[in-house]
């Protein structure tokens, strides 16, 4: 017994408290996260569920009309309560993007650093600021009123008021002016940042790009503002190529592939056509992008009735680019800015020659698909498509329409704002196209008082209720 005293004596003498430190941690599962991680992560998700098919993370696709389904047709008909897809949504943009970013600014705000660090520093809070005024405007323009200023408080508030849309917008062009006025040519998150690499330049382009497809937004609503902050966008330098795209690098293979191939390819799945709202638009155009979006099952096309059971081998399957995993996700494009200006021109928001920019977005997107300049001449040079200045909301609907196709939520919104193109009504439902989502399913009984508010100021939480900012747009 003695000498078990002694040996255990002896371990005390030469092993301190010290060594046995970090024993009990679990490092798979760390207690502290870098704020990198967050960014990174809130940067994944964001692509991940925007870029995504599943109607239960992105119904916006249908929404916009460029694919339709084969067999589950509730929600290409509009059905958001059955499965509580708009819930889901909200879900995700909340805990899984917002929460992310809000910890991982929490986290750069308390670092203690040099003077000579300082403009680091302010970067990482301009990048981490225009990610949150990214899915902060994509929630206004999905939902209309929503939880802001009481959002995200944990305990400190479990039942957060909606705040108002317009008054929600208003405070993200100034989180953006915030935000671009902290940017310097420092570093900033390097290789952490998945989508600009870290390169402020960029990130200011991202921030005025934004910046000009909100004011753009609100011209109906408030002229005055929308001019001001689109010329400031202007002036401070929006996307000029392709090159200034916020695009997300997917992989060849999971768990970082493209969705769009996760939800065909890899699940073996054939419940995804090309709607013929799509189809019936672009082929007579003779579109040298048709062969890129569209399979050659068919010859020719054939859309599947938008809303209708279809079977898969009836109708058009989607081109072979998107049954590629590594195909990039994109947010935010240079043709979209063009069109973006074209439309702002009109609007007179800005100066300039709506017909150039309209004829650079229309040309962006066809070498963007098919690297063909000689095919954007030949195409814009067709009556059907040339720019038609009296009919510009025609012309630019219906061309930014075509060129934003997989990305619908923009493709929706851009519909919202200018009515074209012609939608169809589901084949079951004969629902015109929602003008919003509708709350969560849970939202009346989590959070009563504070949805009922939300709703009677929206109108009503219905599919016609419109976000403060359409107020022009006819529907379908």
């Amino acid at each position: 017994m003695k000498k078990l005293i002694l040996i255990a004596l002896l371990i005390g003498t030469t092993i301190s408290c010290e060594d046995f430190e970090g024993w009990n941690v679990d490092t798979k599962n760390p207690s502290e996260v870098p704020a990198s991680f967050l960014m990174t992560s809130a940067q994944r998700t964001i692509f991940l569920r925007m870029t995504s098919p599943s109607v239960n993370y992105n119904i916006f696709k249908m929404f916009s009309q460029h694919w339709t389904a084969t067999t589950y047709t509730d929600e290409a008909n509009y059905d958001l309560r059955q499965r509580d897809v708009s819930g889901t949504f909200y879900t995700y943009m909340y805990r899984d993007v917002l929460s992310d970013l809000q910890e991982s600014k929490k986290i750069v705000s308390a670092e203690e650093v040099s003077v000579f660090e300082q403009p680091i520093k302010n970067n990482k809070l301009a990048i981490i600021e225009l990610m949150e005024a990214y899915a902060w405007h994509v929630i206004v323009d999905t939902y209309g009123d929503a939880p802001y200023s009481e959002a995200l408080l944990g305990s400190e508030n479990l039942l957060p008021k909606y705040d108002d849309d317009a008054e929600i917008y208003m405070d993200i062009f100034s989180r953006i002016d915030a935000a671009l006025a902290k940017i310097t040519s420092n570093d900033s998150f390097g290789g952490s940042d998945l989508i600009y690499g870290g390169n402020m330049d960029n990130w200011k382009k991202f921030g005025n790009s934004l910046k000009l497809r909100m004011a753009v937004r609100i011209s109906d609503y408030d002229a005055a503002s929308a001019k001001t902050y689109a010329q400031a966008a202007i002036n401070s330098g929006v996307f000029t190529s392709e090159d200034d795209n916020a695009s997300f690098p997917f992989e060849s293979g999971p768990p970082n592939a493209n969705p769009i191939w996760s939800a065909i390819v890899e699940s073996g799945r054939s419940d995804i056509i090309v709607a013929n709202t799509f189809v019936d638009v672009i082929s007579p155009l003779n579109d040298p992008r048709a062969s890129v979006f569209m399979d050659d099952n068919l010859d020719p096309y054939v859309g599947g009735p938008y809303g209708q059971n279809n079977p898969y081998s009836n109708y058009t399957h989607l081109g072979d680019k998107f049954h590629e995993a590594d195909l990039e996700g994109i947010i935010l494009s240079y043709e979209e800015v063009e069109f973006l200006q074209a439309e702002a021109i009109e609007r007179n928001l800005i100066s300039g020659d709506a017909e150039t920019h309209y004829n650079n977005g229309v040309t962006a997107s066809i070498k963007y698909w098919t690297g063909s300049d000689a095919d954007a001449a030949t195409y814009l040079a067709q009556t059907s498509v040339a720019y038609d200045a009296a009919n510009w909301e025609q012309s630019i609907g219906v061309q930014k329409w075509i060129a934003l196709f997989g990305k619908g939520f923009e493709a929706w919104s851009s519909w919202r704002m200018l009515d074209y193109p012609a939608m169809n009504r589901p084949a079951v439902s004969n629902l015109p196209v929602p003008r919003r989502y509708l709350y969560g399913n849970d939202d009346p009984d989590i959070n009563g008082a504070n949805y009922e508010a939300a709703s009677s100021a929206m109108g009503g939480d219905a599919l016609d209720s419109r976000v403060f900012w359409d107020i022009n747009g006819a529907g379908n």
